[in-house]
């Protein structure tokens, strides 16, 4: 087949689009130094923000009043069901037109903001189902001993139920990591810009798909370890805690000396 033929030029413009090597090397310090530690920033800020909102939707939808139920099945049916996108418009873009400036201009905080509240919704539906796994009886010697609905609950009830969902929360942390590519719909600033941003800027100048790729090895190197670990913390858990070998006592009625492995007698 002559090197000039079709299939030869189609396969060499496939690879000069999406492996062009000296393009990935050219963007992957940007991605490094600026585009990594922004996307580690807007995730573990989406994460606390959600833990914060799930813990208290959690609790609100194990309450035995309705109206207090209510609001929380509202916060966490309307965003599980919306579009991340939807979601992060509606709060980078939506809120400060209406006047409701909690961050100013700066979009960065709008965006941790949007994927913290999308992270809230699930990870609420996580803390409820494992506190509902959680042995009512638990709660029931706890207020024997005094102890007030919420201290039960803050002391004994939810630490238990939280260790029984860290798998699941591993996972939403995974996903805040990838949610939080969409964040640069808001603009971000120089500086402030994640991988995602970064790469589509370098696809935009040189009209080739590299940058992508280098993104998605980024992202990779973050999601991957993070699955592996869900999964062995999944089996650790599973498997429960190892119990610790202890030697057996020593018989009083034994010798202190070593018998001899052969049946002769001993001189």
């Amino acid at each position: 087949m002559n090197a000039s033929s079709p299939v030869s030029l189609a396969s060499n413009a496939l690879v000069n689009t999406f492996f062009n090597w000296d393009l990935i090397a050219q963007t992957f310090p940007r991605l490094i130094t600026e585009g990594l530690l922004n996307t580690l920033i807007i995730a573990a800020g989406a994460i606390i923000v959600g833990v914060v909102i799930a813990l208290l939707a959690a609790m609100l939808l194990l309450s035995n009043r309705w109206w207090m139920r209510l609001p929380a099945r509202i916060y966490v049916d309307v965003f599980r069901g919306l579009p991340v996108i939807i979601t992060v418009m509606l709060v980078g873009v939506g809120l400060p037109a209406a006047g409701i400036r909690l961050f100013g201009t700066d979009p960065f905080g709008y965006a941790i903001l949007a994927i913290g509240i999308i992270s809230g919704a699930y990870t609420a539906e996580i803390f409820r189902s494992g506190i509902q796994s959680v042995d009512p009886g638990q709660l029931q010697a706890a207020r024997s001993l005094g102890m007030s609905y919420l201290r039960a609950m803050r002391l004994v009830v939810v630490p238990q139920g939280i260790r029984r969902v860290l798998p699941a929360l591993a996972g939403q942390f995974v996903k805040d990591i990838k949610e939080s590519s969409l964040v640069y719909l808001l603009g971000l600033a120089v500086g402030q810009r994640e991988l995602y941003f970064i790469a589509q800027e370098e696809v935009a100048r040189t009209y080739n798909s590299s940058p992508l790729i280098a993104a998605g090895i980024c992202y990779l190197a973050l999601t991957i370890p993070l699955t592996y670990f869900v999964n062995h913390l999944d089996g650790r858990l599973r498997e429960g805690p190892r119990p610790e070998s202890t030697p057996a006592p020593a018989d009083p009625d034994l010798p202190d000396t070593p018998v001899a492995a052969s049946g002769g007698e001993s001189r």
